[in-house]
């Protein structure tokens, strides 16, 4: 049988064991829970709408997370389909150059670089002894 396209609140609330209160609460708390409204103020929810309400459940539930823990990593990007959170990787900027290092102490670079020569070879000769 297909998954309907539309769920209402006391559907949704039976596949993932939350009262109706706490979705409309989460959905003040989370932007990617929209569901729409119809006359009466009836919510329907949408595929995409129970697979982020399924995440924020097992989140908060399953695996301990607050709501602020959840919304950072929903924010980030956590795929609902994922096992875990952790399997996520955050992508880093590349570390800075030499000059972009130095280039807000205002000495020239050349300068700052014999400084760390210096301190290296310090550092080397402490060692030694």
């Amino acid at each position: 049988m297909a998954e309907p396209a539309y769920r209402t609140i006391s559907d949704v609330a039976a596949l993932v064991g939350v009262p109706h209160h706490v979705l409309r609460f989460w959905e003040t708390k989370f932007p990617a829970i929209a569901p729409l409204k119809r006359g009466g103020n009836r919510r329907y929810y949408r595929p995409e709408d129970v697979a982020v309400i399924t995440t924020v459940a097992r989140l908060l539930h399953a695996e301990g997370y607050t709501i602020k823990g959840a919304q950072k990593l929903l924010a980030a990007g956590v795929d609902p389909g994922l096992a875990k959170p952790s399997a996520v990787v955050a992508v880093a900027a590349p570390p800075p150059t030499e000059p972009e290092l130095f280039a807000d102490a205002g000495l020239p670079v050349a300068a700052l670089a014999a400084i760390r020569n210096d301190l290296a070879a310090g550092l080397a000769a402490a060692r030694a002894l």
